[in-house]
């Protein structure tokens, strides 16, 4: 397997795992059984972020963030692969993609700023940089 495609292992089971604490934390926060209905509106009076902590809610917001992130990556690592044009430069891309993946995490949660945010371009650059390579 190419040092690209283990880094998406890898960040697909981040991903799991932020969906886990997530799913945890808001079972742990919410009355029960609210996020075991339907969650029709009527039910759930406002969106779930809005009813969880801050802490909670900023886990849920690196989630989604990651599932934004996370497509563009694979389409990286996915054009490469098939494209035979994976090399040294986009398999380092691909494991600074999942170290800044790791780190955002805990920047979203504890509010570092702007770090959260330079966490975010350089991953998001490390995958520009993977696409670009790809046309060379």
């Amino acid at each position: 397997m190419t040092p690209e495609l283990t880094a998406l292992t890898f960040a697909g089971l981040l991903q799991g795992l932020q969906f886990a604490l997530v799913s945890i934390r808001a079972n742990l926060e919410l009355p029960g059984g609210k996020l075991l209905s339907p969650r029709d509106p009527q039910r759930m009076g406002k969106p779930i972020q809005e009813q969880v902590s801050v802490g909670t809610g900023r886990l849920f917001r690196a989630l989604n963030n990651h599932f934004e992130g996370l497509i563009l990556f694979t389409l990286a690592v996915v054009v490469l692969t098939l494209g035979d044009k994976a090399t040294g430069l986009t398999a380092g891309c691909a494991w600074v993609y999942l170290a800044a993946r790791i780190l955002y995490v805990p920047a979203y949660y504890f509010g570092w700023m702007p770090w959260r945010s330079l966490i975010w371009f350089v991953g998001f650059l490390a995958t520009m940089l993977m696409l670009l390579s790809a046309l060379i």
